[in-house]
């Protein structure tokens, strides 16, 4: 028989003697059982704090201060000058829109034209609207009427076949909406062009190989491609057109600031309710324009991203139910 030290041998029927084993530690807790400390921000809920504060003492001061009137404000909010008023907003708004677009895609195609004739007039009229104010192009097409009485069409150092009268076709919205609109097609040509060249040329190559006609490759292939980086720039472009529409007030037209002037004036004691009508509507215009912008992205994002942004409903769906999970684990606890 041998012996070592905290081990014996024995031999025969006698029985062994236990082996004494090392400690073995405790079996870790399950991962429902542990609780996770969150880490503290102490800066972010200072700089928190001092939004809060500041954000209800604005409030305050909007919600006590007579000098604004809100009596008046809710009087004139809804009367029909003002509803007047802004159903011209939109109509001047939504043609101008339209035109503006439709005349930005024909300068951006012209543009990216291999003729140079039509790179230069395009890059020359980009150039001039850009460069001349809005203000100054609607007082100019105002009075359009005292440099051209008459228009005519025909043939050019020759005959004319047509002739009218300029002032009865330029009435105060036409006048408005072209303004605007040869004002956007500037702005909106260069919009269409960054986003015709943001289509990797890989894209075109392979619409050629599919031989489509050139049309078609535009139509069905780049275009609906470009759009994904048009529609945030050009959204951002309709935002500032809707607030330019204020500025047809110079040529005569009653638009919703134009109303709003226009009651101001015959009823001063009541400018800055009126004024706070004029950007309480401003505000909504732009928010809905904002609402659709949103679909309309995620819509066109839906080939570039795997899942889709959630919608403002989704993420509130979401808070809740992390709330609900979150309240179920603190009453487990």
């Amino acid at each position: 028989m041998s012996e070592s030290p905290g081990i014996t041998v024995s031999s025969g029927s006698a029985p062994p003697e236990a082996i004494p084993l090392p400690d073995t530690p405790a079996a870790p807790k399950p991962p429902t059982a542990q609780r996770v400390i969150p880490l503290r921000h102490p800066g972010r809920w200072i700089v928190t704090a001092v939004v809060l504060v500041l954000a209800a003492q604005i409030l305050h001061g909007l919600a006590t201060n007579p000098f604004y009137q809100w009596d008046r404000f809710a009087y004139w909010f809804l009367r029909p000058a003002i509803l007047d008023g802004l159903l011209i907003t939109l109509e001047v708004t939504a043609y101008s829109a339209v035109l503006g677009l439709l005349g930005g895609v024909v300068l951006a195609l012209a543009r990216l034209s291999p003729s140079p004739v039509l790179r230069a007039v395009s890059w020359l009229y980009t150039w001039l609207f850009r460069s001349v104010p809005l203000i100054v192009v609607l007082l100019f097409l105002y009075n359009f009427s005292a440099l051209y009485q008459t228009l005519s069409v025909g043939v050019p150092f020759g005959p004319a076949l047509f002739t009218f009268d300029e002032s009865r076709l330029a009435t105060d919205m036409v006048v408005a909406v072209v303004g605007l609109s040869l004002n956007e097609a500037a702005y909106a040509s260069e919009v269409v062009r960054g986003g015709l060249l943001s289509v990797d040329q890989g894209q075109h190559e392979a619409a050629a190989a599919l031989g489509l006609p050139k049309r078609h490759q535009f139509a069905k292939i780049v275009f609906p491609q470009a759009l994904r980086s048009i529609t945030p720039n050009y959204v951002n472009q309709l935002i500032g057109l809707v607030k330019a529409t204020s500025l047809v007030f110079y040529v005569s037209l009653l638009d919703l600031f134009g109303s709003v002037q226009s009651m101001g004036a015959t009823y001063p004691g009541d400018i800055v309710p009126l004024l706070l009508v004029a950007t309480t509507w401003y505000l909504i215009l732009t928010s809905v324009v904002s609402v659709v912008q949103f679909y309309v992205e995620r819509h066109y994002s839906r080939g570039a991203l795997r899942t889709l942004p959630p919608t403002p409903s989704q993420k509130l769906w979401r808070a809740l139910r992390e709330l609900r999970a979150r309240v179920r684990r603190e009453t487990a606890m």
